[in-house]
């Protein structure tokens, strides 16, 4: 299977879901997932989906004026009465909230997303001369407190991936079951904290796009744009050595290129790689909740550190604003700022105080 072909068959079955979520949505909606195709990825459509699904859930159960209504018989002209207080009351209804016979709980992140979704679809119906106006930009978004970066330092980075090179802190019935999968989870985390991929541009890379004389690899960006990456010799070490066990498999069809596999010889999922992220970083560092994502963060953090140049972390971490980077590694630049300030020379000539 090639690597097109993997992230086609994930776009392939995201689109089909969309679809099936369209059917729960008015009529009318289908135009504004038409008209935003060309600039948004099916994952970014299904999760718009995902949250006009709730929203509209909402007006039809919660709105006394369009109970009674269903995505039958809500109109674009009943979108017309929706009001500010009407979407005020959706982002506080987010709190905590019953859907499909789950219950949920959405933090400030989450209800600023929803809000973002709706936005986004009232703006194209007013360009589209359809709405009088945006009535959801007179809604504001809920203030989220900034976090500050999850990452592991010093010693946890050679921890963890001693950790999964050894198993040492597991229990016998864990190593025997660790025997098996040890030099691919080692090769994992190790491409992870030496090259800050996202989880999916992991799962989707193949063998042939690994080059180990160029000590070099291709992934498939967000928004599906290719880059060629570059590892250094410690994830050569660990890639190869995985790499020399993974010829001797047997995959077959479509997991027959894929570079990382399960025990059961398919292609890794992203939820067995979260899993046995967590499963080495609990055991070096049970305060932090590390993930995929926070080794990626770890790499972005030493990245900046050695080169002091944002535009550099932006670039190998495919962020297409560097504002992105800035406000997830501005703490870091305090580390810089202060050690910068010694440098600067304010007097040509030291003050000497007489001595007494």
């Amino acid at each position: 299977m090639s690597k097109s072909n993997f992230f086609d068959e994930r776009t392939e079955k995201t689109e089909y879901v969309l679809k099936e979520f369209l059917q729960d949505l008015p009529y009318f909606v289908e135009e504004f997932f038409i008209g935003i195709q060309s600039t948004t990825s099916s994952l970014t459509r299904l999760g718009y989906a995902t949250d006009l699904r709730i929203f509209f859930n909402f007006l039809y159960t919660e709105i006394r004026k369009f109970q009674g209504l269903d995505f039958e018989t809500f109109t674009i002209s009943k979108l017309r009465l929706v009001e500010a207080y009407d979407i005020e009351k959706f982002i506080s209804y987010l709190t905590s909230y019953d859907y499909n016979g789950k219950h949920y709980k959405n933090s400030l992140t989450t209800k600023s997303r929803k809000l973002a979704t709706i936005r986004s679809m009232f703006k194209y119906y007013y360009n589209k001369n359809k709405l009088d106006g945006n009535i959801a930009t007179k809604v504001s978004m809920p203030k989220v407190h900034e976090k500050n970066i999850v990452r592991l330092e010093g010693d946890e980075v050679f921890n963890i991936v001693n950790e999964a090179e050894t198993g040492k802190d597991f229990t016998n019935r864990q190593k025997a079951y660790h025997d098996n999968t040890k030099v691919r989870d080692t090769a994992i985390i190790l491409l992870f904290l030496g090259t800050g991929i996202r989880i999916s541009e992991l799962v989707g890379i193949d063998i042939n796009d690994v080059d180990f004389y160029t000590m070099s690899f291709k992934v498939t960006r967000k928004g599906g744009n290719q880059s060629i990456l570059y590892f250094n010799n410690d994830v050569s070490i660990a890639l190869l050595e995985y790499f020399e066990l993974r010829v001797l498999i047997d995959a077959e069809g479509i997991n027959m290129d894929a570079f990382f596999l399960s025990l059961q010889k398919r292609r890794i999922s992203v939820r067995a790689v979260e899993n046995l992220v967590k499963k080495y970083a609990k055991l070096i560092s049970p305060l932090k909740n590390i993930s995929p994502h926070k080794l990626r963060s770890t790499f972005g953090t030493n990245l900046y550190r050695e080169t002091k140049d944002i535009y550099v972390v932006a670039e190998l971490l495919g962020h297409k604003d560097v504002n992105v980077t800035k406000k997830h590694y501005a703490d870091i630049g305090e580390d810089i700022k202060k050690e910068a300030s010694k440098k600067v020379v304010v007097r040509a000539n030291p003050i000497v105080l007489d001595e007494e």
